[in-house]
């Protein structure tokens, strides 16, 4: 079977069901494992990515008031690696190409492949979407497998946060210009790791909202994880972020628990390191608890200077 993967999650999803050898085309932001880099990307965006993320939304926003999409499908060479699935997404049409995105493309080809589209909207969701690939690549007792081990691995850290003497009040941070908070399975992930999601909704898309808005509500814990940023990125960006009066007398601030930490490989995406991510915030929000298999270097303390 010849498979296009049009989102790093699924990517790594068919890598993980030892499906490397059949992916033949990713996109631009696939970059796990390091091998899935090395197959041709048909999708690059239309915006610039290392832009500040007040004119990245501008940009995305400008193209979408004008009903174009902010990606482009080389469909010259979508034709020519003859694919018989290609795997998209239809949960949010900034992070990674759509069936819409496909649309043009799909119509030039004279054999048209089998398209799977994904709109996870919960932890449980993702395992689904890991059983439905395997499904539709004939590897489901693979993909059950792993979704089963994905979800006792949750299940187990939960049961480890269970006895904490107190649940910390936590903000997370999507987008700092202008602020978002995570939404989707992020609310679902705060709460696994021993934690209360001051703002979002789990299964519920992310939101726009002001910095007022989280002084109001004083969190204990900030966790910075813009979309598709990692460590590095997301500490410079909240450092480089002007808050308003009262922002420096948060409890997270003054107890310094403002943590950035790698979004693109641990919340972003609707993927297996989710259970990586969850245990990432069990660690920072239970420090005292011994929290198996927590990555390194997945996180780090925003100093405030």
């Amino acid at each position: 079977m010849r498979i296009v993967s049009l989102l790093p999650s699924a990517t790594e999803i068919l890598y993980a069901l030892g499906l490397g050898d059949s992916v033949v085309g990713i996109t631009h932001e696939c970059d796990f494992p390091a091998e899935a880099a090395t197959k041709p990307p048909l999708i690059h965006p239309r915006v610039d990515p290392s832009a500040a993320p007040a004119e990245l939304d501008r940009q995305v926003r400008e193209l979408m008031s004008r009903g174009e999409s902010i990606y482009a499908v080389d469909d010259r060479l979508l034709r020519s690696l003859a694919p018989d699935l290609i795997i998209t997404q239809d949960l949010c049409h900034v992070c990674a190409a759509s069936p819409d995105d496909l649309g043009t493309a799909l119509a030039r080809m004279q054999s048209p492949p089998d398209v799977l589209s994904l709109h996870p909207q919960t932890l449980a969701g993702v395992w689904d979407n890991i059983r439905e690939i395997g499904k539709a690549t004939r590897r489901l007792t693979e993909a059950d497998r792993l979704a089963t081990e994905l979800a006792r691995r949750v299940a187990k850290i939960e049961l480890l946060v269970a006895g904490a003497a107190a649940r910390p009040r936590v903000a997370c941070l999507e987008w700092l210009d202008p602020f978002y908070v995570g939404g989707h399975w992020v609310p679902e992930m705060v709460a696994c790791g021993g934690g209360v999601d001051l703002f979002g909704r789990a299964g519920s898309a992310s939101f726009r909202i002001t910095p007022q808005q989280v002084i109001d509500v004083q969190p204990e814990i900030i966790v910075v994880m813009q979309c598709g940023y990692g460590v590095a990125r997301n500490r410079e960006e909240y450092r480089r972020t002007k808050f308003p009066t009262g922002w420096n007398d948060l409890p997270a601030i003054r107890s310094g628990r403002v943590y950035a930490v790698d979004a693109n490989s641990y919340f972003s995406r609707s993927g297996p390191r989710l259970g990586d991510g969850v245990a990432i915030l069990a660690h920072l929000f239970h420090p005292e608890i011994p929290i198996p298999e927590v990555p390194e270097q997945a996180f780090s303390i925003v100093e405030i200077t």
